[in-house]
């Protein structure tokens, strides 16, 4: 093991909804990516909860350390050795590409505010480039609603991280959606979630006919 695992008290209280929410919008079987496994609390608990699916980790190295140790803990066997993923690194999404029909999912939780704006969109483009057709993108986090907060709290944190550093930020529904159709993902619902979050759910266009 490459040491102890980290844990992230947040990602214990929210996995068991977000479980919920990825059974769903993802099919029973097939092949997940998670971008930004971070501690890979929720990877090693989806894996033991999707025994159908294969989840596959990613994020930066820094990081991989402490979802090894996760999945290792758990006895995770359907769940990939994270993948090195920096959203605005092309080479990164290509060496992402393991299924030449694309992924039948993708997850990521609490990365759009600690992006830059033009990561985030980075990440919406390299997820259309390898989602499978009519697939689901799932995104959680805090997001603002047609401009406004959605809570007290949200406004604080979102003041706490553009203290930290102005390109970070909660992201506005609008301009998530915007972006999303932009990069051929149409919107499909937003699910609301403990702790003034939500979950974003989108699904790849079609390929057009010629």
């Amino acid at each position: 093991m490459d040491g102890m695992p980290l844990y992230a008290e947040a990602a214990e209280r929210n996995k068991s909804p977000i479980l919920d929410v990825l059974r769903a919008f993802f099919p029973e079987s097939g092949k997940i990516l998670e971008i930004g496994s971070g501690t890979g609390q929720h990877a090693a608990h989806f894996a033991r909860q999707l025994p159908g699916i294969f989840w596959q980790t990613s994020d930066l190295l820094g990081n991989h350390r402490w979802i090894r140790a996760h999945l290792e803990q758990a006895g995770c066997h359907n769940a990939g050795d994270p993948l090195e993923l920096d959203v605005g690194i092309p080479g990164h999404w290509r060496r992402a590409s393991l299924q030449e029909d694309g992924y039948d999912g993708v997850f990521s939780a609490n990365t759009a505010h600690i992006m830059s704006w033009d990561r985030v969109a980075d990440m919406f483009s390299g997820v259309s480039g390898i989602l499978g057709p009519s697939r689901k993108f799932l995104i959680y986090g805090p997001f603002n609603r047609e401009g406004e907060y959605t809570s007290p709290g949200n406004a604080s944190f979102d003041r706490h991280l553009r203290s930290r550093n102005p390109e970070m930020g909660i992201r506005d529904d609008r301009e998530i959606l915007r972006l999303a159709a932009s990069c051929r993902l149409d919107f499909e619902a937003s699910v609301e979630m403990p702790a003034n979050n939500r979950i974003l759910v989108f699904g790849k266009c079609p390929a057009r006919e010629n």
